[in-house]
């Protein structure tokens, strides 16, 4: 394994960015669902989690597929 001189690995296409977009959902998410808590809508604030979580479920499901596409060409040679 090549090592470059900052110790990172090259040709290695690690993507931190969806990660930090998850978190971030998460965040504001969390506080979006406190305001309308504290404002005495939690039906609301309930329906902003659920559908947070759902793109968050996409976003992953989205990532998985890119996943399974890479391991596939990796062993069956495409």
């Amino acid at each position: 394994m090549n090592v470059d001189v900052l110790g990172e690995v090259p040709d290695m296409n690690v993507d931190v960015n969806a990660i930090f977009q998850i978190a971030g959902i998460g965040i504001i998410i969390a506080m979006i669902h406190t305001v309308l808590k504290q404002m005495g809508k939690e039906d609301m604030a309930h329906w902003v989690t659920v559908i947070g979580f759902v793109v968050v479920l996409f976003m992953v499901v989205s990532l998985l597929d890119d996943l399974f596409k890479e391991i596939k060409t990796i062993f069956l040679f495409q």
